[in-house]
This record gives C-alpha cells, sequence and structure tokens, in this order.
C-alpha cells in the first residue's frame, strides 16, 4: 500500500466538505455520491477510495464537526478567548458550514447529531455560573440554553429572513450576538465568561 500523501489528505478534505455542503443542502438520503463526486470536482471512484460509502463519509462529516465545536469551546471558553476579536473573526470565517451541516444533521438525526447536542449540554452545565441552593436544576438549565443556541441554527433560513442579513455574515453574527447577550442574565453565565463575551464581539464590531 502507497503512503498516504499532502495530496490525499487535500482531497480527503475536498471531498468530506463537498459531502457536509450536499448533506446540509439536501439532506442525506437526497444526496448521492456521484453528486458529491462533482460537486469536490472529482471522480465517484475517489470519494469511495477515501471513504468506501456515503453513510462512512456522512460519520466522517459527523465526526469533523464534533471535533470542531469540542476545539471552539476550549479555546473560547477554557482558555478565555472569547475576548479576542481574532477568535471570533476565526469562527466568523470557518464555522457556517459546519453549523448548516449541524443544523441539518439535528433535525434528520444521526447518532453523532446526538453526541454533538449531549456533549454541548455537559460543556454548557460545567460553565454555567452555579447557583450554590441545591434545588436548582443546572443540569435543565443547560439543556434549555443548548436547545434555545442551537434552534438558531436549525433555523438560521428563518433567522435570516426575519433579520433582513445573514445570519452567518458580520452584520447576522453581531446582531444575534447582541441579542443573546440581551437576552441572558449575567449570573447567568458568569459575570467573567459574560464580560469577555461582550468585549469580544464589541472588538469584533471595532473590526468592521
Amino acid at each position: 500500500m502507497r503512503p498516504i500523501t499532502e495530496a490525499d489528505l487535500t482531497t480527503r478534505a475536498r471531498i468530506r466538505d463537498a459531502a457536509m455542503a450536499l448533506f446540509a443542502e439536501q439532506g442525506v438520503k437526497a444526496t448521492t455520491i456521484r453528486g458529491i463526486a462533482e460537486a469536490a470536482k472529482v471522480s465517484p471512484g475517489l470519494v469511495q477510495h477515501h471513504f468506501g460509502s456515503k453513510e462512512a463519509l456522512r460519520q466522517a462529516c459527523d465526526e469533523y464537526v464534533l471535533s470542531y465545536l469540542r476545539e471552539q469551546v476550549h479555546l473560547g471558553i477554557t482558555d478565555h478567548n472569547l475576548e479576542k476579536p481574532e477568535f471570533i473573526e476565526n469562527v466568523h470565517r470557518t464555522a457556517p458550514p459546519l453549523m448548516k451541516y449541524l443544523g441539518r444533521a439535528l433535525v434528520d438525526g444521526s447518532p453523532a447529531a446526538a453526541a454533538m447536542f449531549d456533549e454541548l449540554v455537559s460543556v454548557t452545565e460545567e460553565h454555567l455560573a452555579g447557583d450554590d441552593h441545591a434545588e436548582v436544576d443546572h443540569r435543565a438549565r443547560a439543556t434549555v440554553l443548548t436547545a434555545m443556541k442551537l434552534g438558531i441554527t436549525v433555523l438560521h433560513e428563518h433567522v435570516s429572513r426575519a433579520l433582513g442579513t445573514d445570519l452567518y455574515a458580520s452584520q447576522g453574527v453581531l446582531r444575534v450576538g447582541k441579542a443573546q447577550l440581551d437576552l441572558i442574565r449575567p449570573e447567568f453565565l458568569g459575570r467573567e465568561l459574560f464580560d469577555q463575551a461582550r468585549t469580544g464581539l464589541e472588538k469584533f464590531e471595532g473590526h468592521q
């Protein structure tokens, strides 16, 4: 077996990205290997060479999106980069195709989509500013907040239409980000995390 080259990795990523776009637009059932090959400008045989089947390709897309979400949560929250405009700019540049894919995956359903939702709930629960009172149901709060935030992703076309601005364009990111912070009490997220998010949006706006 020949060694994997950089060209192989680039081709594999191009096929994956083309598949994510088509899966998000058409759904998995309506998307074909041939359609993915055409979008990626490769042969159907090369798609099968890299991924084997459409289901394996879908799984690769799921794993890629989950890995991306984990990385951004770690960079943004754990490493305290939310207030840095370069972090927001990078997310703004890289996230849209992945979030559109995630929105469709959550509607269509898949084990990986369920895992992504559950992991985001767990991360949210961990980082919420906890009320020390035992009667506070942090799991429920985290679940509802995650569902509310992902609802924007699932309904991105409707959100964009209502705003008159593409949700994933700079102005859409700013308007939705500000609105979310306006609707959430600082004490709920934790004052430090809330202030970092607010500062990051303000700096990002200043760069536009």
